[in-house]
């Protein structure tokens, strides 16, 4: 009995020993197997489908603005009076804020050059005089920026759109010459490219096939203002889906921002708002859900803004700005959604604003009952003044007529922080 038991043991052993390295390997297999699908889930879950999936949009994949109405009405009639939506337009005399009557029309460069904006049987147009005499007329055709610091505009000239000489300066309610002209001579050469475009419009069709810095456009496939399109993507699969299938109440084939990772949110801000960011492939392929950093050469370093703040301007690069401030550091889930709701014109809205700062900051906290907020009524009303003061912008400079120094634009530093000197002016405002 004694023997048998062993003989059994030992042909076990013996098939142990023969098998049990590949039964180890096959155990293995199938754990790395689990844990990659288990993975691959995961990314699933925390990062939607990107680029690597679809094909650049074409002009075909995007519908007008108005489309959208169909079904989100409310939304779409509060988002046509943002700036976003309207940063480029058809020009027109209803939608262009200079004055075109006499004496309020002309700005000079020297008592020999005289530019004046004049409309026309054919049109409205910038004029171009030398010692009274007619040099050029340039047709205002488009019309970029929403008018709160100003509007420049564009002039077609065949299949390429080039910048117009004059602008209109919101703060002086005054024609001036448009950022980074000369102010002692017409400039009628400077050519408008596809990253431009790419920031003031929701997408525009090239002509000149593939390229990184298209020059020449199809002037009737533009999507004007950044739309509902920049933010949820191309949108004519959506539309077309959600016609044939009404009662399908799950959107598909569209974008919704708050279901991406907090960098493609951010990204989708980025691409307009983040500074002078290098190109690594052609305007527009880049669209919201996609990572930026495909497409561009991202600067991911906040670095010392206070110290360094030359180089940060407050107009074009909010988002290096916002990433170097405290509250955007210690927070995980913190992007520009957190603070501003694109549906909707909140501008000049201080105490919207600052209570969105109330759903971090408690008031109730003793962190929070500084010298200084015990000293102001309803603190909680205003934390924008003293936290994210208007500074000037580097970038929005313009020359008014007669003067020599350049006049520029104030917007609210994106940077969170503590501005003594900006508190005290408040301070002294509010006694």
């Amino acid at each position: 009995m004694w023997f048998k038991k062993s003989s059994t043991a030992s042909k076990a052993m013996g098939i142990t020993k023969k098998y049990g390295r590949s039964i180890l390997i096959l155990f293995m297999f199938i754990a790395i197997i689990f844990m990659l699908v288990r993975c691959i889930n995961q990314q699933s879950e925390q990062k939607p489908a990107t680029e690597e999936v679809s094909a650049p949009a074409t002009f075909k994949d995007y519908v007008s603005s108005q489309t959208c109405a169909g079904c989100h009405k409310t939304i779409y009639d509060n988002h046509t009076h943002t700036a976003h939506y309207l940063t480029a337009q058809p020009a027109d005399e209803k939608s262009i804020k200079g004055s075109f009557k006499k004496g309020s029309n002309t700005y000079s460069y020297t008592p020999s050059i005289m530019l004046s904006m004049e409309k026309r049987d054919s049109g409205l147009f910038q004029v171009a005089f030398y010692k009274g005499e007619e040099k050029k007329a340039m047709r205002f055709d488009i019309i970029i920026g929403s008018g709160v610091m100003g509007q420049s505009f564009l002039s077609w000239r065949n299949n390429r759109l080039y910048q117009l000489p004059i602008t209109y300066f919101t703060a002086a309610d005054q024609w001036s010459n448009s950022p980074g002209f000369p102010n002692d001579r017409v400039l009628i050469d400077r050519l408008v490219t596809s990253r431009c475009l790419e920031c003031h419009t929701s997408f525009a069709q090239g002509i000149s096939g593939i390229s990184m810095e298209t020059v020449e456009f199809d002037r009737n496939n533009i999507i004007y203002g950044v739309d509902c399109q920049k933010c949820h993507g191309p949108a004519a699969k959506h539309v077309e889906y959600q016609t044939e299938h009404p009662q399908d109440k799950t959107p598909k084939y569209i974008i919704n921002p708050s279901k991406l990772t907090r960098i493609q949110q951010l990204d989708i801000c980025a691409l307009c708002h983040g500074g002078n960011i290098q190109k690594t492939k052609p305007s527009f392929e880049f669209t919201a859900g996609k990572d930026l950093s495909h497409y561009f050469v991202v600067d991911t370093s906040s670095g010392n803004i206070v110290q360094n703040s030359a180089n940060i301007d407050v107009h074009g690069n909010q988002y290096a700005l916002l990433r170097a401030s405290k509250c955007f550091k210690v927070s995980s889930t913190m992007t520009c959604n957190t603070c501003h709701n694109t549906h909707e014109n909140e501008r000049g809205k201080k105490e919207l604003f600052s209570h969105r700062c109330m759903t971090c900051h408690d008031p109730a906290a003793n962190s929070f009952k500084t010298p200084t907020h015990s000293s102001l009524v309803a603190v909680e009303s205003n934390c924008i003044d003293c936290h994210m003061p208007s500074q000037p912008s580097k970038s929005i400079a313009v020359f008014l007529q007669g003067q020599e120094t350049p006049k520029t634009s104030s917007l609210r530093s994106h940077f969170i922080g503590i501005y003594p000197e900006e508190t005290k002016n408040h301070l002294n405002k509010t006694r």
